[in-house]
C-alpha cells in the first residue's frame, strides 16, 4: 500500500516543498529511508518507529519504503518526523490519503509520540502559502509564531494522537489565532541625553542612522563609543510589517526568535565579541545557518573592538556590505542570507587606547600594527568616522539641554520619510544604497562644490568608492535638513566624516 503527506525543508531562509512518500508491502521487516536524507533525517526511522508504537498503532513486520522527494535536494533538520508518520499510516491503511490533502506537516517527535518544536516555523508557513495549501499542522510550540501570517490556517498540537483525531474529524478544532502585541516604550529604554558631551559625536550618529551609512568611531576608552552605539536603535524608526515578516524569518531558522511574540517587533542589534569566527559572523556552517550579520538584517551590527577582531573575518564583510545579501556555496547546494545591515564599529587608536598623546606607551610601530588590522578596502566602505574625544569635567557638570533620543528620532525620520518619496518603487530606499549614475543624478553638485570635493578628493588621496560615499553622506546630510539640492555646507560636514581615517591610517 502507498502513502503521501506534503512538508517543506529550510534551504537557506526559505522552505521549499518536500514530498514524503511510504510504501509498505510484504517482504523482510525493514525500514528504508531514501532521498538524499542527512544523518538526523535518516535517524528519524527510530524516532517515528517508537512513537508509532506508543500512540497505539501497530506496525505489522513486512518491508516498509519511505521517499523523501526531489531526489537532489538534500533533506535536513528535524522537522520531517511527523509527515513520514502520517505518510506510514496512509500506507497501512490507517489514515485516508484525503484526510492530509492540502495539509503541509511539520514537527519532530518524540519517542513517546510528543510534537515537539522546530526551527524555521515561519519559512514552512510562507511555503505553504505561495503553494495555496489550506492548512498547516504543526507543533503547538510553533503555532503563535505560524498564526501571525493570517492568510494560512495553522492548527497546533502537542501529540501525534491529536493530529490523528484531527486529520479523521477537523470540525471540531479552531484554527491558532494571531495576537496583536502592542510595543509599549520600555522605561529603561537608554537613551541619547544620558550621554554628556560629545554633541558632534551624536550629530553623526544621527547623519549615520538617516542614510543607514557605515559608522566608525574611534577614541580612549570610557568617552562613551558603546554608550552611542547602543543608543542608536532608539533613533531608528520602527520596522515595517514586511521588515518584521524578513527579519522574522531569519530568527526562527537560526532558533533566536521569541515564539511568545511569534515577530521580530524592534530593529535587531547584533553585538558579536570579537572572537567570533568567520561563519559566526557572516554564516555558514556544515549546514548553512545565518550569521550575525544576518541576524542584524534591517537593524544595527556593533562591532566593538574592531581592531581586536581577526582581520580576514572583517575582510569577509566587504561583499556582503555592497551586496546586501550573502551566498553560501556548498557542493550540493547554495543559501543566500540576507545582510542589509547599518554596520557601527568602535574602537581604540591604539593598544592602550591614548594616542596621540603623552599618556599613549605604544610605539610608532606599534600603533601602525594595531591599525592594520583594519585594511583600507574595508575602510571605504564605511561613510563616516569620528574621533570620540575623552569626556571632560565640565561635561560631566554641565547642565545645558543635551540631544535626546526623540530629537534625533525627529530628524532621522524625516530624512527616511524623503528617501522613501524619491526612491519609490525601489527596494533599497537609502542613500548609502546608491551605485553608479543614481550617484551622479540624485546627488549633483554645483559649481561650488564640485571645486570643494576637488580639493578635497585631491588633499585627502580619496578613492573613487569615497569620493561616492561623501556624495551619498551628503545627500542625506541635505535630507535631514529637507534641502532639495545639496550645497557646500552639507558637502563640508560630509568631506569632514572622511579625513579622520587619514590621520590615524596614513599619518
Amino acid at each position: 500500500m502507498y502513502g503521501k503527506t506534503e512538508t517543506s525543508c529550510i534551504v537557506g531562509i526559505d522552505g521549499a516543498r518536500v514530498i514524503v512518500e511510504a510504501d509498505y508491502g510484504d517482504g523482510l521487516p525493514e525500514f528504508q529511508m531514501v532521498g538524499f536524507v542527512s544523518t538526523e533525517v535518516r535517524e528519524a526511522r527510530e524516532r517515528v518507529r517508537a512513537a508509532l508504537k506508543n500512540s497505539g498503532i501497530v506496525v505489522p513486520p513486512g518491508r516498509l519504503t519511505v521517499n523523501l522527494s526531489p531526489a537532489d535536494l538534500k533533506k535536513q533538520g528535524n522537522s520531517f518526523d511527523l509527515p513520514i508518520a502520517l505518510a506510514i499510516m496512509i500506507a497501512l491503511g490507517i489514515l485516508p490519503q484525503q484526510a492530509v490533502e492540502g495539509y503541509l506537516l511539520i514537527g519532530e517527535l518524540s519517542l513517546e509520540g510528543e510534537l515537539r518544536s522546530v526551527n524555521g516555523t515561519l519559512s514552512h508557513v510562507l511555503a505553504a502559502k505561495e503553494r495555496g495549501m489550506k492548512a498547516c499542522v504543526l507543533p503547538r510550540a510553533n503555532a503563535r509564531e505560524g498564526a501571525v501570517l493570517t492568510d494560512v490556517r495553522v492548527y497546533g498540537f502537542e501529540t501525534l494522537r491529536e493530529v490523528m483525531a484531527f486529520l479523521l474529524d477537523p470540525s471540531g478544532k479552531e484554527p491558532e489565532k494571531a495576537e496583536t502585541v502592542e510595543e509599549r516604550p520600555d522605561a529603561r529604554e537608554p537613551d541619547f541625553s544620558e550621554i554628556l558631551g560629545q554633541e558632534s559625536v551624536k550629530r553623526a550618529a544621527a547623519v549615520a542612522s538617516a542614510g543607514m551609512h557605515g559608522f566608525l568611531m574611534i577614541g580612549p576608552p570610557g568617552s562613551g563609543k558603546t554608550l552611542t552605539a547602543k543608543r542608536i536603535p532608539t533613533i531608528l524608526p520602527p520596522l515595517s510589517e514586511a521588515e518584521q515578516i524578513e527579519c522574522s524569518k531569519i530568527h526562527s531558522v537560526a532558533g533566536t526568535l521569541d515564539r511568545e511574540s511569534g515577530l521580530v517587533r524592534r530593529r535587531p542589534f547584533r553585538s558579536p565579541h570579537h572572537t567570533v569566527s568567520a561563519s559566526g559572523l557572516i554564516g555558514g556552517g556544515v549546514i548553512p545557518r545565518p550569521g550575525e550579520m544576518s541576524l542584524a538584517h534591517n537593524g544595527v551590527l556593533f562591532l566593538d573592538e574592531l581592531a581586536e577582531h581577526n582581520r580576514n573575518t572583517l575582510d569577509l564583510l566587504r561583499n556582503p556590505l555592497e551586496d546586501k545579501k550573502i551566498t553560501i556555496a556548498r557542493a550540493n547546494s547554495s543559501c543566500v542570507f540576507p545582510t542589509k545591515v547599518m554596520l557601527v564599529c568602535a574602537m581604540n587608536p591604539c593598544k592602550c587606547g591614548y594616542y596621540p598623546g603623552s599618556r599613549c606607551h605604544c610605539s610608532e610601530r606599534e600603533v601602525r600594527r594595531y591599525l592594520s588590522h583594519i585594511s583600507k578596502p574595508l575602510l571605504d566602505r564605511i561613510d563616516i568616522t569620528v574621533e570620540v574625544p575623552a569626556v571632560r569635567m565640565e561635561d560631566l557638570e554641565k547642565k545645558g539641554k543635551t540631544a535626546s533620543s526623540e530629537e534625533l528620532r525627529a530628524l532621522v525620520i524625516r530624512a527616511w520619510e524623503i528617501q522613501k518619496a524619491r526612491y519609490s518603487g525601489r527596494k533599497d530606499v537609502f542613500n548609502a544604497h546608491l551605485e553608479g549614475a543614481e550617484v551622479r543624478k540624485y546627488c549633483a553638485l554645483d559649481a561650488e562644490g564640485r571645486e570643494l570635493l576637488r580639493q578635497a578628493f585631491d588633499g585627502l588621496g580619496l578613492s573613487a568608492r569615497a569620493h561616492d560615499r561623501i556624495l551619498k553622506v551628503a545627500r542625506t546630510i541635505a535630507d535631514m535638513e529637507g534641502a532639495e539640492r545639496i550645497s557646500t555646507a552639507h558637502l563640508a560636514e560630509a568631506v569632514s566624516y572622511r579625513s579622520l581615517d587619514r590621520k590615524f591610517w596614513t599619518g
